[in-house]
């Protein structure tokens, strides 16, 4: 599902001549996969006399890691990609700035990290098992359960966890599911039929599974609950094993330019952006009655009742729980 856009800073036109175009740079720092329409940028830069240049830093979990590292001299004024899976962490590292903006309460809220106001919910894009429904036509699985079925042996690829967000989501998932006491027992039967565990979600939907392009050997993937979207009823999302996935944005601690990146803030919370967030990055806006393309209403429906867990409980479990992942799976 991950799309990767080229670094773009576009000159705002109808500028003040009396200030220098610098003074109002804005640097988005992003995960790959921050994808904006060009004419809704070139709008906001114009009517804002703001230029934004957009930084890609790698997936959620390496641009949490970069932003945490650079906290003391940040390569931006503002982030997006931070996802619910890493958050706790950047809050913790004191990574992002105190900002209410205007546009939360129209829908972002529901979504928040926390009651700090640091972060502001941008998406939602949950991480569900896809199949696919060609391959495996009157043989479905529909749950985590049915997954540890002889007859899907061999056929699971998933993301490693340590190195991949939607990996790292699954597993949470499973521990949402199963609990603290039963999530490994799950993994020991998921090894003993034959998943396979790749690096990326690249790598796993693209070259591994059976209902992508790729046309990989392997029928069941971890992905995405929009991913059926984008394959016109090859694949579909088993809903009762998503995990929800929400995707931040925040002004980074420290910021040069502070007040502006507010407005950008304020931008990718706003309609025009909110409304191309499914087209473009194939995630759910997080804003209240955005509408969804007409074709995601069947093929990619938002679950209604995702796995979670706490922020709290994925800061202080996070760590333990992947290495112990390490230790069972990869041995």
């Amino acid at each position: 599902m991950r799309r990767i856009v080229l670094v773009a800073a576009l000159l705002a036109a109808g500028c003040s001549t009396q200030t220098a175009p610098k003074s109002h740079e804005v640097t988005l720092v992003t995960h790959d996969s921050f994808a904006v329409k060009q004419e809704v940028l070139d709008e906001f830069q114009r009517t804002s006399g703001i230029t934004v240049k957009q930084l890609a830093s790698g997936d959620a979990g390496e641009l949490t890691n970069k932003l945490v590292l650079t906290k003391g001299n940040p390569i931006g004024d503002l982030a997006f990609g931070v996802d619910s899976t890493f958050a706790s962490r950047a809050l913790q590292e004191g990574v992002f700035a105190e900002y209410a903006s205007p546009e939360a309460d129209k829908g972002a809220q529901r979504y928040k990290a926390d009651d700090t106001g640091k972060l502001h919910a941008v998406d939602v894009g949950d991480v569900c098992v896809n199949i696919d429904t060609g391959a495996l036509a009157g043989n479905e699985p529909k749950s985590y359960e049915d997954l540890l079925d002889p007859k899907y042996k061999d056929k699971l690829v998933v993301e490693n966890p340590a190195t991949s967000s939607p990996g790292l989501a699954f597993l949470l998932g499973t521990i949402a599911k199963f609990g603290e006491n039963g999530w490994q027992e799950y993994w020991t039967k998921l090894k003993a039929n034959g998943v396979k565990v790749v690096s990326g979600w690249e790598e796993a939907y693209t070259q591994e599974f059976s209902g992508s392009s790729g046309k990989g050997p392997r029928p069941v993937v971890v992905s995405y609950a929009s991913s059926p979207s984008a394959e016109e009823g090859r694949t579909k999302a088993l809903l009762d094993t998503c995990y929800r996935q929400v995707e931040y944005a925040g002004v980074l601690q420290g910021a040069k330019n502070a007040e502006d990146a507010r407005k950008v803030l304020d931008f990718l919370l706003g309609e025009k952006f909110q409304a191309q967030v499914a087209e473009q990055m194939y995630v759910y806006p997080s804003r209240e009655g955005v509408a969804l393309p007409e074709s995601w209403a069947k093929a990619a429906p938002l679950p209604e009742k995702p796995q979670q867990l706490a922020p709290d409980k994925v800061r202080d479990g996070r760590e333990r729980w992947v290495e112990q992942w390490r230790t069972l799976v990869q041995g």
